[in-house]
């Protein structure tokens, strides 16, 4: 079994998402959730809200960038593996092909996560033009890549495990809708009810807008990184199985 062959997988999925470059719809359904709130409650509340020292607006913008990594690389993913395992039938091609598990893994992952960052990299533009202090750090960026390399492993799992494409709107509605909005994308986490920040901190999103939010890695920083790296591990690892037993 070759392990270089991620490629052929990832160009795949490079050429279908150049296609979908192709359609003005496409840049428009990447932004409008994140612009829609970026321009409700950061323009809305943004100059008379103050959180951390500053204003919300440069509170909240770190925020939509990871929420929108983790809409794109997982949505992308688990979606396109879905529908290519159920309809199109071309998932087997890759699983009969001399090409190992991790090597599909890989390729799938490294699409979803051009994905998440092609939608990320909208948000920031319009975050730079927008605030004068938002600035983006090597931490920034590090924690943006593992966010969206670990919710694309997280969307192969649910390609992987889901019996139809109905399924996958179930995952979303149970999953990533409640990490958008109680991972401290829109508030802090220490304002939550002690019983809610239990459950909070599981998420992984969580973690991501703790890190991302820091301009150097703190004790805090440390532990939320050391999470994000376990999420990872574990969500590749699993991925990897199910591609390899995968058995359709």
């Amino acid at each position: 079994m070759r392990m270089g062959g991620w490629y052929p997988v990832f160009l795949r999925e490079m050429m279908m998402f150049r296609r979908k470059l192709m359609k003005l719809g496409y840049l428009f359904s990447a932004m409008v959730v994140p612009i829609i709130y970026l321009v409700t409650f950061g323009l809305g509340l943004g100059r008379n809200v103050q959180i951390g020292g500053g204003d919300y607006l440069t509170y909240l913008l770190p925020g939509l960038v990871a929420m929108s990594s983790m809409n794109n690389s997982y949505t992308w993913v688990a979606s396109a593996l879905n529908l290519n395992r159920l309809y199109f039938k071309t998932f087997q091609v890759f699983v009969q092909a001399p090409i190992s598990s991790s090597s599909i893994m890989i390729g799938e992952v490294l699409a979803g996560m051009v994905k998440g960052l092609f939608a990320s990299c909208l948000i920031l533009i319009v975050g730079f033009v927008m605030s004068r202090d938002f600035s983006v750090s090597p931490l920034f960026v590090v924690t943006l890549l593992l966010n969206c390399f670990l919710f694309a492993c997280l969307g192969v799992i649910v390609g992987m495990v889901t019996k139809s494409h109905e399924d996958t709107s179930t995952y979303n509605n149970f999953f990533i809708l409640p990490m958008a909005f109680f991972s401290g994308t829109f508030f802090p986490v220490d304002r939550m009810p002690d019983m809610l920040k239990y459950i909070v901190y599981v998420f992984p999103l969580t973690h991501t807008n703790i890190v991302i939010r820091k301009p150097l890695l703190d004790g805090e920083g440390c532990v939320s990184m050391l999470a994000l790296v376990f999420y990872a591990v574990v969500f590749f690892i699993v991925g990897s199985r199910l591609i390899r037993n995968y058995s359709e």
